[in-house]
């Protein structure tokens, strides 16, 4: 019997959005990924991005910009040591997939979403003409152990050999429990596996140290969480914690990318400080 628990698309859906305007907003993406809930958000959020720069030296759009850009820089490192194939799972109005093809042509991309997401997404492709042989939307639900919606049932179906893969999941994890999330992460590593030289790419944000801005963390997070029906979460104090668990979680060899590192080889955006965020890359 399955035992697969569904989750409403329509609260992450909203920071989805959000999301998709940033990416638009900063030259990332296309038209037809472009929303007018996206831009209505994007113009609501500005007040408290622009406070949020000013008073710590960093604000979620930072972020969203480090994150992004170092997670495409470790895609293409991946391509040219040979990987063709690509799953973005919680791909919401990521323009990804698109850049990905215009650029390596011969890339075989999956983006896969919550259903409703998954839909929206699909139908913008398809009017653009972008959806093909080599460029699909597929359901899925993480928490879903079996079914077709199920993580083994979509890369069974999407991908039809045991070459390695690039997997990529942005703007998920933290909306999950440490012990939720880590489930996925061990059925993600078990099926890595068997497909040696496959790459999983995702981000972490780290809880800072400083009590007033940890407190003020924890109730946004706790704000969002209400907005987006979820369990927004804060996983690890520091680099060395992260790697440590995903090691755990099977994954035998992990690296955590610091956005700083790369301020003098990629055009992202800088914090006043250390960056909250952190880019997880795990091998099979």
């Amino acid at each position: 019997m399955s035992t697969t628990r569904s989750k409403d698309s329509s609260g992450i859906s909203f920071t989805a959005l959000y999301t998709g305007a940033v990416w638009h907003r900063y030259g990332l993406s296309d038209e037809v990924l472009a929303t007018d809930q996206g831009r209505w958000l994007y113009h609501l959020m500005t007040p408290f991005e622009a406070g949020s720069k000013a008073l710590i030296g960093c604000n979620l759009r930072t972020f969203l910009l480090q994150r992004h850009l170092v997670i495409d820089h470790l895609i293409e490192q991946a391509i040219e040591r040979g990987a063709t194939q690509v799953l973005e799972i919680a791909c919401g109005m990521s323009p990804r997939g698109i850049r990905l093809r215009d650029k390596h042509p011969m890339l075989h991309v999956v983006e896969a979403d919550l259903p409703e997401m998954a839909t929206r997404k699909a139908a913008r492709l398809l009017v653009a003409g972008r959806l093909g042989d080599n460029h699909q939307v597929m359901p899925v639900d993480i928490l879903a152990d079996s079914g077709e919606q199920s993580l083994e049932s979509v890369v069974e179906r999407a991908f039809d050999n045991n070459a390695p893969m690039i997997i990529v999941t942005e703007g998920l994890t933290s909306y999950f429990s440490l012990p939720v999330i880590s489930e996925f992460w061990k059925r993600l590593a078990r099926l890595m596996q068997r497909r040696p030289g496959s790459v999983y790419l995702s981000e972490s944000y780290l809880m800072p140290s400083q009590p007033l801005l940890r407190g003020t963390l924890k109730a946004l997070g706790g704000l969002l969480g209400s907005v987006t029906r979820s369990d927004v979460s804060f996983h690890f104090l520091n680099d060395q914690e992260a790697a440590e668990h995903l090691t755990v979680c099977g994954f035998p060899s992990v690296s955590i990318h610091n956005p700083a590192d790369y301020y003098d080889r990629l055009p992202i955006p800088e914090s006043r400080n250390d960056p909250m965020v952190r880019v997880i890359e795990a091998r099979s």
